[in-house]
């Protein structure tokens, strides 16, 4: 499943804000490979979403990430598992939000 949040103003960095980069509706291909290598890197995840909340730029995106994996994990530790799985997407960025959860819990 997946599911784009909504992006309001008050995230969106002051670039954004001042019109240099543009929202779309579609899903961006920074979304797009973010979500296939959380994927690759969860193949228990029963939920990968991924939002480029730069509006459209690609410098900053919130992911989330349900995932067996994470079970028994501290929530630092989850955070840590999916840095690592993006160590190279992350290069590009200027931020990361992440937010992880376990399936039924």
């Amino acid at each position: 499943m997946l599911r784009i949040f909504q992006s309001t103003k008050q995230y969106l960095p002051a670039i954004a804000r001042r019109g240099y980069c543009e929202a779309k509706a579609d899903l961006t291909e920074g979304e797009k490979k973010i979500i296939s290598v959380l994927k690759s890197k969860f193949p228990s995840a029963t939920k990968v979403e991924a939002q480029d909340i730069s509006g459209g730029c690609g410098a900053m995106y919130t992911v989330f990430v349900e995932a067996a994996e994470f079970k028994g994990q501290r929530t630092i530790k989850q955070h840590r598992m999916v840095n690592e799985a993006l160590k190279e997407e992350i290069k590009d960025m200027h931020g990361l939000r992440i937010t992880t959860g376990v399936p039924g819990g």
